[in-house]
């Protein structure tokens, strides 16, 4: 195109010539017109490790306000944000919600409960002691802030939060599998279908039975839990099971 006149631009100017810097605006247009360099807009998006940081001092401010405020009813979002130092859109990019924080605390627990598999020998345990050692795993996540997670839970069932019950419900699914799949069970099938029944109900009564233990260690709570994987797998309940 060079030499070739273009509409609006004196004769002769080259088009190479007339690239504005990415900065620069109309004389009088308002600043929210400057264009974004492409250096900007490629720039990456965080990363998940610094996602999942922000996640949990959100998490754990949360908790501390709790704590501090006699319980998880107190706890305002906008307190939350400004303790864990964010700004209110970024608190709510990570969590749309007050609920959603509790589930990130359930999230950290189920984490705990994933990382009880990192042993090289985890293959080789009975899949009833793996069992076992993956939910004590998810429990003691919980366990420093016992009275908050049944605060948490009281909040999820006030009447006109049908929505946060329908989302427990699943959390209570969801957990179940990971502790499934962490204890490396093989059941497929009507077996499987069997085998998540049973550990479903395993794992309300030990959930209930914890909230309510002030034995030294959870210490009622583990035999209670090592009884009904033994009754399970004798009853033929634990189909699944590898020997």
């Amino acid at each position: 195109m060079s030499g070739t006149a273009l509409p609006g631009l004196a004769p002769g100017r080259n088009f190479d010539t007339v690239a504005a810097p990415f900065d620069a605006v109309p004389r009088g247009a308002p600043a929210a017109l400057k264009l974004v360099p492409p250096a900007v807009m490629d720039s990456p998006a965080p990363s998940s490790a610094s996602g999942d940081a922000v996640r949990r001092r959100i998490v754990l401010s949360a908790l501390r306000l709790a704590q501090a405020s006699g319980g998880w009813d107190a706890v305002h979002v906008h307190a939350v944000a400004r303790d864990a130092g964010v700004t209110m859109e970024e608190m709510h990019r990570h969590f749309p919600d007050k609920d959603s924080i509790a589930e990130g605390f359930f999230d950290m627990a189920d984490a705990a409960m994933t990382a009880a598999a990192r042993e090289e020998s985890w293959p080789r345990l009975p899949l009833r002691e793996r069992l076992f050692t993956t939910l004590m795993a998810w429990l003691n996540a919980l366990a420093p802030h016992r009275r908050i997670v049944a605060d948490m839970l009281g909040y999820k069932m006030h009447p006109e939060h049908v929505h946060l019950q329908v989302r427990g419900v699943a959390r209570i699914s969801r957990t179940v599998q990971w502790w499934r799949e962490v204890a490396l069970s093989p059941a497929t099938g009507w077996r499987r279908e069997l085998e998540e029944a049973v550990l479903t109900t395993i794992y309300l009564t030990t959930f209930a039975r914890w909230m309510m233990d002030a034995s030294p260690g959870a210490e009622r709570t583990r035999r209670q839990l090592r009884r009904a994987l033994a009754l399970a797998e004798r009853g033929g309940g634990l189909l699944g099971y590898a020997r």
